[in-house]
């Protein structure tokens, strides 16, 4: 059984920064396609960004592009999500996603996709 767990989240205002983390405890994230999706109340989980199996190809979409990093530590298997200049716009629970096949280009729409994690809330508010 796959298990994501994403921490990072929390509370802060408009301009400031937080650190996503999705962690394994089962398998080796540095060969999977990992995913950042979000979703906010009332609205369709979107794509933010992800980071390739075993390749350092990164993706985001158009709304994060320049404000959010994706990165991945091997060493802690750990894969994070930077995120700067936080807008009220970004508020929403953050998912981390993984792909079972190795070793392939991520992508931004969810149906890639096997594993998910539970969340974890980011609320930009003043």
């Amino acid at each position: 059984q796959v298990q994501l767990v994403e921490s990072g989240g929390g509370l802060v205002q408009p301009g400031g920064s937080l650190r996503l983390s999705c962690a394994s405890s089962v398998l080796t994230l540095e060969w999977y396609p990992i995913g950042w999706f979000r979703q906010a109340p009332g609205k369709e989980r979107e794509g933010v960004s992800c980071i390739s199996g075993g390749d350092p190809r990164t993706f985001y979409s158009d709304s994060v592009k320049g404000r959010f990093t994706i990165s991945r530590d091997t060493a802690k298997n750990t894969v994070y999500l930077q995120m700067n200049s936080l807008k009220s716009e970004d508020t929403a629970v953050y998912y981390c996603a993984m792909e079972s096949t190795a070793h392939r280009m991520c992508g931004l729409q969810e149906s890639q996709y096997d594993h998910s994690g539970q969340g974890t809330q980011v609320t930009v508010s003043s």
